[in-house]
């Protein structure tokens, strides 16, 4: 019998954890608010497939199975047969609490209850759900049908059961996984990009350097794939402050405070990439 993983959230992150896991052989249902969100949901997904695809990644029979083990609904009731539930919505604590509360009732007692978050102590939000011991992070990176890491988080009740599921679960995906076995805010990899950035901003907007230069510096400097404003941008502005927020207000150490101007450039809705502007021009 075919394993079965619910995704809450359609967005960019979602819907690229549903696809590794169908690729995966997982039977996915994928929940989101609206129809609209979902058919957005739906045509990613079928895009990131068919360049698989062309470019020999993946058969066009095995792009087609995948896409045919995705279902989408605007009906949370349907986690409930789930094995595995990730909640992957926007990176605000009081929603994420609120949907693992919920879920943590809905779903069946053997289920392992999984956020994707990239900053968000996961103790906190299992606070919420009766069941703590079977919340675990998984945090995946964007976008995720490209990129091999993925970061599990054990809470402080987490459970070595749940843990091992979720690290099955990531693995079966392709992904290489770390464990961060203490639970602090930004985990490992947020904090290390996150006091990277802001270091790298505070040099860009004082004048020190250009962010093109900053970029070299870091590629050419330290083997970085991407420089971190390149990165940025690629992770989207706004995301990448909402989760250094997250980060200061757990830590209360400065350098993990956003930048004035990385704030403005929020501001202004110039987020990098998918809003044609941010460090660079889109």
């Amino acid at each position: 019998m075919a394993r079965k993983l619910a995704v809450i959230g359609a967005g960019l992150m979602g819907s690229g954890i549903a696809q590794v896991a169908a690729q995966a052989g997982w039977e996915v249902t994928l929940r989101d608010l609206t129809e609209d969100a979902l058919t957005r949901a739906r045509h990613g997904i079928e895009s990131s497939l068919g360049k698989f695809a062309a470019k020999g990644t993946l058969t066009d029979d095995e792009a087609a199975a995948a896409s045919g083990r995705i279902t989408t609904t605007t009906d949370l009731d349907a986690a409930a047969e789930a094995d595995v539930v990730v909640e992957a919505v926007f990176e605000r604590v009081d929603a994420k609490r609120e949907l693992l509360s919920t879920l943590d009732g809905l779903i069946k007692d053997s289920a392992v209850l999984a956020s994707n978050t990239s900053a968000i102590p996961i103790t906190l939000l299992a606070a919420a759900t009766g069941n703590p011991e079977r919340v675990v992070g998984t945090h995946f990176f964007s976008p995720v049908p490209m990129m091999g890491l993925c970061e599990l988080v054990r809470g402080h009740r987490t459970s070595d059961e749940a843990l091992a599921v979720a690290r099955e679960f990531a693995e079966s995906t392709g992904k290489t996984c770390i464990v961060v076995e203490r639970d602090v805010a930004g985990f490992v990899t947020s904090r290390l990009i996150s006091a990277l950035v802001v270091e790298a901003i505070k040099l860009h907007e004082s004048g020190v350097a250009t962010a093109e230069d900053i970029d070299t510096a870091c590629r050419l400097g330290f083997g970085h794939a991407m420089g971190p404003l390149a990165t940025t941008d690629l992770t989207g502005v706004d995301i990448l402050m909402h989760a250094m927020e997250n980060i200061y207000t757990e830590s209360r150490d400065a350098k993990f405070a956003p930048p004035e101007l990385m704030r403005r450039m929020v501001d202004a809705g110039d987020v990098g990439r998918k809003s044609g502007k941010g460090f660079y021009p889109y």
